[in-house]
């Protein structure tokens, strides 16, 4: 197991070396930043079955919990960091009460409504504060090593954050408790009749997606060095939505690729085609009539088939 994970933090880490000198060190680490929400996303769509038209408000909450805790309070980035976290988290705890007993439509729209809500408050009621759409500098002190205002010190701690959050991901979806919220995205009502209390479980993935999610927000809000309320436009939420389906949902590793990907077309393809959102479209018929499991979950199809007489391991997920 501890060989499997080395190899998995080999693999990523290469991976995202591999286009450094392709892109940039700032655009990567905008990149690795995009994977970890997806992967908080995914969680909960993946994995526990409930899609969020809202899930930005946990990268917003965690943007705007760590750049205000650094302008008012104290420019201790790690401190920031988790401030942020917590104010997703504890945002999270709270309206969870409330969306995890919806389902289906319920669950995407009531999530909409808060995201909403969130991003309503930030721009007008909380103006003095906020400063409204104008946003304000995020100043982080240095101290040691620690400087973000080094490019290359940014881009080897999203991805420590990055390694460290795939680790802890995959020791959650692959114990006794993943194998329970997969089976809550299976048949909810047969986990019930099991014994399970599944209102607390998924109430638990739902504070655990949104905590990851405010992390993504404060290393967004780090990295940028600027806060607005477009860290929680209702509308970027197709964004993190096609990375998922892009990838595979369901697969930590899908989120990753999903995210590479999605951030790919989003950056470069509007430099060639004006009307770019098309492609994205056309991409979602096929990947939704077509290709079901992903980019990576067909890759590891193939995989399996090609290796299955010899009967090596599965593919990393």
């Amino acid at each position: 197991m501890k060989e499997h994970g080395v190899i998995d933090f080999l693999v990523i880490t290469a991976g995202f070396l591999l286009i450094t000198p392709i892109l940039s060190a700032h655009r990567v680490t905008d990149f690795m930043i995009f994977c970890i929400f997806v992967m908080s996303f995914d969680l909960l769509y993946g994995y526990m079955g409930r899609l969020s038209f809202g899930h930005m408000l946990f990268l917003g909450t965690g943007a705007y919990g760590s750049g205000l805790f650094i302008r008012y309070i104290s420019g201790n980035p790690l401190l920031a960091i988790l401030v942020g976290i917590f104010m997703a988290g504890l945002l999270a705890m709270l309206i969870g009460l409330v969306i995890v007993r919806t389902t289906g439509a319920c669950f995407s729209l009531i999530n909409l409504a808060f995201n909403q809500i969130g991003f309503f408050l930030v721009l007008s009621p909380l103006r003095g504060i906020t400063r409204g759409e104008d946003g304000f500098g995020v100043r982080a002190s240095s101290f040691g090593f620690f400087n973000f205002a080094n490019t290359t010190f940014k881009f080897w701690f999203v991805l420590f954050c990055l390694l460290l959050v795939f680790y802890l991901l995959k020791r959650v979806t692959t114990s006794p408790y993943g194998i329970l919220i997969r089976s809550i995205k299976e048949d909810e009502t047969r986990v019930k009749f099991l014994g399970y209390n599944t209102f607390f479980y998924k109430w638990l993935t739902f504070v655990l997606a949104g905590g990851v999610g405010g992390l993504a927000g404060t290393l967004s809000a780090l990295n940028y060095n600027f806060v607005t309320p477009n860290v929680m436009d209702v509308h970027s939420n197709v964004g993190v939505v096609f990375a998922s389906l892009i990838g595979g949902a369901g697969n930590l590793y899908g989120a990753l690729v999903g995210g590479v990907v999605y951030m790919l077309i989003s950056n470069f393809l509007p430099i060639y085609i004006h009307r770019w959102e098309m492609f994205l479209g056309f991409s979602l018929l096929i990947i939704v009539f077509k290709f079901r499991k992903g980019v990576w979950g067909n890759i590891q199809d193939i995989w399996e088939y090609i290796q299955k007489r010899k009967g090596a391991p599965r593919l990393a997920s």
